[in-house]
Parts: structure tokens; sequence; C-alpha cells
């Protein structure tokens, strides 16, 4: 699947710690409905079969609203349920063995912290970087804050979609406005919301005037 910048504009991430009024496949397809862009299917503690069967079944539901689907870390998940592509942190598999792996038709993407690694993970063949943690964030823990002159440098360097992700929500969306990022991932500002559709048209809008300066 091709990748355009534009698939980055409002980029979720899955994390079932909201799940119970909704299942987790409900709370996406609100989501999509709301106008998410891409989609990243996070799954840390499911065995591989479990997580195959839930990314088979969230994969053909990202097919019918035309948004490309990711794979979080797990190549080989990606690979058997269809995904259009990967997401590999700094510490999970290189991004050259997953091209390796992969062929040249997956989507990879590479989480980078500075503009030394969003360079060594273009040139391995990152289609698009994860860039972060821009705030501070529940999702993870003992991560290091980015500055948006960093994000700028790093949008500056590289000649693929970059994604800001980290702590990203509606009260501060507005302020990585002049980066040059291509988009924002969120994951508690989408699937913990009362209202996902409602919320992620909301903040559909608001990442669009991110982008647009």
């Amino acid at each position: 699947m091709r990748l355009d910048k534009k698939d980055m504009l409002l980029y979720a991430v899955t994390d079932r710690s909201w799940t119970g009024r909704q299942t987790l496949y409900e709370q996406v397809e609100s989501a999509l409905r709301g106008g998410i862009t891409c989609l990243q299917l996070r799954e840390k503690d499911l065995d591989d079969d479990a997580f195959t069967a839930e990314a088979i079944e969230i994969s053909a539901l990202c097919r019918r609203y035309g948004v490309p689907f990711i794979i979080n870390d797990n190549v080989e998940v990606a690979l058997r349920c269809g995904a259009d592509g990967v997401h590999v942190g700094q510490d999970d598999m290189d991004a050259a063995a997953v091209r390796a792996r992969a062929g040249k038709d997956l989507i990879i993407g590479v989480s980078a912290h500075s503009v030394e690694e969003a360079l060594r993970a273009v040139e391995k063949g990152a289609d698009y970087l994860g860039v972060g943690s821009m705030f501070s964030t529940s999702t993870k823990s003992n991560v290091v804050r980015l500055n948006n002159d960093i994000l700028l440098s790093i949008c500056s360097a590289v000649d693929v979609p970059v994604v800001a992700i980290g702590g990203i929500g509606k009260s501060n969306i507005l302020t990585l406005k002049g980066t040059g990022v291509d988009g924002a991932a969120l994951v508690s500002a989408i699937f913990s919301a009362e209202d996902i559709e409602s919320e992620c048209r909301l903040l559909r809008s608001l990442s669009e005037q991110m982008v647009n300066e």
C-alpha cells in the first residue's frame, strides 16, 4: 500500500485499557467513523495466535474504511493478517531486518527521538517516523520528552512523513503547529473518550489546523 503523508494526520494507536463499555473492535470502528486516517494495533500482552486472530478482524474493518492498518512491533503477525505495515521502536527489530523479512510492499514505521535516529531509520528503509514523546504520557514509563525544536529538526532532515506521538490531546495538539509534522498519533485521547466518534471528529479538525500553516 502506498503511504501518503495525509495518512499520518490522525493516527490512532489502540490500548485495551479502556475497553469494557465497548469492545476494542467497536472502539476502533467508532474511531474510523470519526475520521482517523491510520490505525496501529498495539498488543503487548496477547500471544501471537490471539494477536493474529484479532488483527485479521480489525484489518478487514480498516480495509472497509480505506484506512492503513499497522501492527505494532510484530512482523510475523503483520504478515499473517495482511496488514499494510508494521511499526518498530529503537529496541525492536531493526528496520533493515524488517524490510528483508517483509519485502518492499509492507509499510515500515520507526520510532525516532533524534535527528541521528531519524536519518538512520530512513536509510534502513523506514517509510514514516513516529517522533516523541512530545508530552508526558501514561502509556509508557521512563520516556524523555522532546521539544518542538527537535521535532522541527527531524521533520526538516527527512523526506518521509513524520507523526508526533506522546501525550497529545485536544488541549495541546495545536502547540505542535509550525514544526512541519504531518500529523499526530494518539492513544488515550481517543480510546478513553466517552464518545470516541465525536472526539475523533474534533481531533481531526484540530490536526488539520496543526498541519495547515
